[in-house]
């Protein structure tokens, strides 16, 4: 699939009164500081019809002013901490074309082939992208932090490639962003609008550091690990599990659950399942320790509730482990239950003790984040990103909403995508990168329940 570039322009917020003044900042919250400083791409596909890209670029313009954060620069203020700079010098807008159908693209098949169809990703470059790629990224201060790619094929379809920042923010926002999006472009009022207040996150006097949040969160400089591996050895594998697969299985880790009435959820079920599948596959020594790292969105966790409409990062994890052997030799109650009690644990009073801990002691202690999408070897760990509950397929730009909703290539071996399947019927699609040696052990043990 060849994709021809067309223009690649900046577009700024289409403000219909007076601009607001360009010198305003937002400084990050501990939260957003926590989090993955790179681009994250995600990959719609539509049908046509579909509004001429005019349609498109001008609705994004429009929701700009609404979401500045977008539209601005990283940056720092007087005293070294890292701010956005509400300036308004705008997106990346990339318009393309492809001379051949869609069904040619293979968008289904998570390969390479992905990264031509959205803009480039700061810090996570795939060593088979294109070396003007490569040479395009910017440094803090010139940062572009959305970048959008819309690529036309011949058979009327259009594939719209977004690349975002994640210090910006999460997956949640980013989601309420595009339905946004949608309702410009469909002349709607945007609605409901976000909250952009980041300094809500105070910490309490005198700090109470209830939980260890060294080694979690944040590690010492010293310590943290900077290799980096080759890819060329990692295939990204997409497994579909049906309604009626997942049923079985959050029955059969529910069967065991003895008096407790409450079953575990699909979600927990099926991330236990894939631990040991995953696991199993690896071939790891029984001594070792294999651990998962669980996305967990605090804005209905924390006490008060946070407004779902707050626009940032607001997420923290749980960090399950367990011994291989342990692992595979218990039923999957087990496991099950490790997942179910870290989740558990990460509730108000853990994201309190966070709050406190990255106020006082990161910069006293010189830490930094444990979140890295440098690395390309997770082995014997996972991580885990949910996207199940965000509402990516609520964007409609007036043709309807994606057939297609798909993330990029990320050759990280070990780092789970979860996605309601496009099929609607509540499957789930899962995106999981392995070493080439491991996929077959996988492929004949995925869907087994044991």
């Amino acid at each position: 699939m060849k994709v021809q570039l067309r223009s690649s322009r900046m577009i700024k917020p289409l403000y219909e009164d007076t601009p607001p003044q360009t010198r305003n900042n937002i400084s990050l919250s501990v939260f957003d500081k926590a989090t993955y400083d790179s681009h994250m791409a995600i990959i719609y596909a539509f049908r046509p019809p579909t509004p001429p890209n005019k349609a498109i670029k001008v609705a994004l313009q429009k929701v700009l002013v609404v979401y500045r954060e977008w539209a601005g620069r990283l940056g720092k203020d007087d005293k070294g901490e890292p701010i956005i700079l509400l300036n308004d010098e705008g997106v990346r807008f990339i318009e393309a074309y492809v001379d051949g159908s869609l069904d040619q693209a293979l968008l289904l098949k998570p390969s390479a082939t992905l990264l031509s169809l959205h803009p480039s990703l700061k810090q996570r470059v795939c060593p088979r992208a294109r070396d003007e790629e490569r040479d395009s990224f910017s440094e803090m201060g010139v940062v572009e932090l959305l970048q959008v790619q819309l690529t036309r094929f011949t058979c009327g379809s259009l594939v719209v490639g977004f690349t975002s920042h994640h210090l910006v923010a999460d997956g949640h926002s980013t989601s309420k962003f595009l339905v946004a999006w949608g309702q410009a472009c469909r002349g709607l009022e945007i609605s409901p609008l976000p909250l952009h207040d980041r300094t809500i996150f105070t910490p309490r006097n005198p700090p109470i550091f209830e939980f260890e949040h060294k080694g979690v969160e944040f590690t010492s400089l010293k310590t943290h690990n900077l290799k980096h591996n080759s890819v060329d050895n990692i295939v990204v594998h997409k497994v579909h599990y049906t309604v009626e697969f997942l049923a079985k299985l959050k029955d059969k880790a529910s069967s065991m659950n003895g008096n407790n009435n409450k079953p575990f959820t699909k979600f927990e079920s099926l991330v236990a399942h894939l631990w040991r599948a995953i696991t199993k596959s690896r071939c790891l020594n029984g001594h070792e320790t294999t651990q998962i790292r669980i996305s967990i969105d605090g804005r209905q966790r924390l006490n008060p509730k946070v407004s779902n409409e707050y626009f940032g990062n607001l997420v923290l994890w749980a960090f399950p482990s367990a011994k291989v052997k342990t692992l595979l030799q218990e039923p999957l109650f087990y496991a099950v239950k490790l997942i179910h009690d870290a989740i558990t644990k990460v509730n108000n009073n853990y994201f309190r003790s966070f709050i406190d801990f990255a106020n006082f002691k990161v910069k006293e202690e010189n830490l930094m984040t444990t979140a890295d999408m440098t690395k390309t070897t997770l082995c014997p760990n996972l991580e885990v990103d949910s996207w199940l509950r965000f509402p990516f397929y609520d964007l409609d730009f007036g043709g309807g909403c994606p057939y297609v909703f798909i993330p990029s290539y990320y050759p990280t071996e070990g780092m789970m995508f979860l996605l309601p399947s496009f099929i609607g019927d509540g499957s789930i699609d899962v995106f999981i990168p392995l070493f080439e040696e491991n996929l077959t052990a996988f492929e004949e043990i995925c869907y087994t329940i044991d």
